[in-house]
């Protein structure tokens, strides 16, 4: 039986739903984070805003900059996941199974309805259910979806970023090979900011380099290097992970002492960032929600979350999201019991950026 899986993508998800939900928004550039006149990041930007550069994970400050006629819109969590929620249960009716990767994000097995065909026919044949599909979203929610259609989950994502936004795109089993070749090797899942920098010094760009490599890339990535070859050549045999899959990663540190020192706290904060980087690097993980926690002398517990659009693995990151976290509301102004650092909305891996503590 032929393989078939979707991956959808809400496009611009938090600053689609803001537009929707204010008419006077529409078209216009939002920019869904802290304002800029306040510490804070970015957590995710409309299509006229991307334009000018601006993406999340980026300080407000940055993005003003480069947008300062874009619209600051603080974030509603809640609206967020109420949407995400009807989505994800009106998908879960098309579906033999579905995997949620984030609030916005899902992979859909759809195989059973193209069981008789081969595989390239039964990828084409589902552009019709997609269609379908996306319309049933833009009617019920006003907002559009990006699908991408193949035999695996790899192909499907990289369908899917291909056509954005509201795009409808496959990629078959019998032009796989060819249609990867020019495309950036970071587009392979697993493939981080760390891993492409040692491809591009080894001269392996594109897709099609790590096709033609002769060599054993386990030369240059270790153990990935078998998976990373079968990934460059369209091939991928992960199954969706329905349950038990990794939902958060933190690390906590309590302190001997309570301290508001930060040559103790920075080098701590510093330390749990990479631990946490290196717990998702393991997983072959990314994050779209970073969180601080801190305790005090008196015991009271702090916690503090944010949430962006594009996923964040690496360690610099991580650090410096907690210390914008830590600076916009005022967590250290006392003596610390205990700091801890977290991440959920687990997603595959995608390198991100920055900010400053």
């Amino acid at each position: 039986m032929a393989r078939v899986l979707f991956h959808l993508d809400m496009d611009a998800f938090f600053a689609s739903v803001e537009q929707r939900d204010n008419p006077a928004l529409a078209g216009k550039p939002v920019i869904v984070g802290a304002p800029p006149d306040r510490r804070g990041v970015v957590s995710a930007a409309s299509y006229e805003a991307r334009a000018f550069g601006v993406h999340s994970a980026m300080p407000s400050r940055t993005a003003y900059r480069l947008c300062p006629g874009g619209i600051f819109v603080s974030p509603r969590m809640s609206a967020y996941r109420d949407v995400s929620r009807q989505i994800m249960a009106r998908l879960a009716g098309y579906a033999d199974a579905i995997e949620p990767m984030s609030i916005d994000e899902a992979y859909l097995e759809m195989s059973s309805r193209f069981q008789d065909l081969p595989a390239d026919d039964a990828i084409r044949a589902a552009m019709d259910l997609g269609r379908e599909i996306k319309e049933t979203i833009r009617q019920e929610h006003r907002l559009n979806a990006s699908i991408g259609i193949a035999t695996n989950k790899l192909l499907a994502k990289i369908a899917s970023d291909y056509d954005k936004p509201d795009g409808l795109f496959c990629i078959t089993e019998s032009e796989k090979k060819a249609f990867l070749r020019p495309l950036p090797a970071s587009s392979i899942h697993g493939v981080g900011k760390v891993t492409a920098e040692v491809l591009t010094k080894a001269g392996l760009r594109t897709i099609g380099d790590i096709q033609d490599h002769p060599g054993d890339l386990r030369a240059l990535v270790g153990s990935f290097g078998a998976a990373l070859k079968r990934y460059a050549c369209g091939e991928d045999d992960r199954a969706l992970e329905v349950e038990g899959e990794v939902k958060s990663i933190s690390v906590e540190d309590t302190f001997e002492r309570d301290t508001e020192d930060r040559r103790i706290l920075v080098p701590t904060l510093k330390a749990q960032a990479e631990e946490i980087a290196r717990k998702l690097s393991r997983e072959q993980l990314a994050a779209k929600t970073v969180q601080v926690k801190v305790r005090y002398s008196d015991f009271k517990t702090l916690t503090r979350q944010i949430s962006i659009e594009d996923p964040v693995e690496d360690a610099e990151t991580l650090y410096l999201l907690a210390c914008s976290l830590l600076r916009r509301d005022r967590l250290v102004t006392r003596p610390l019991r205990l700091l801890g650092l977290g991440v959920s909305r687990m997603v595959p891996p995608a390198s991100q950026l920055m900010l400053p503590f």
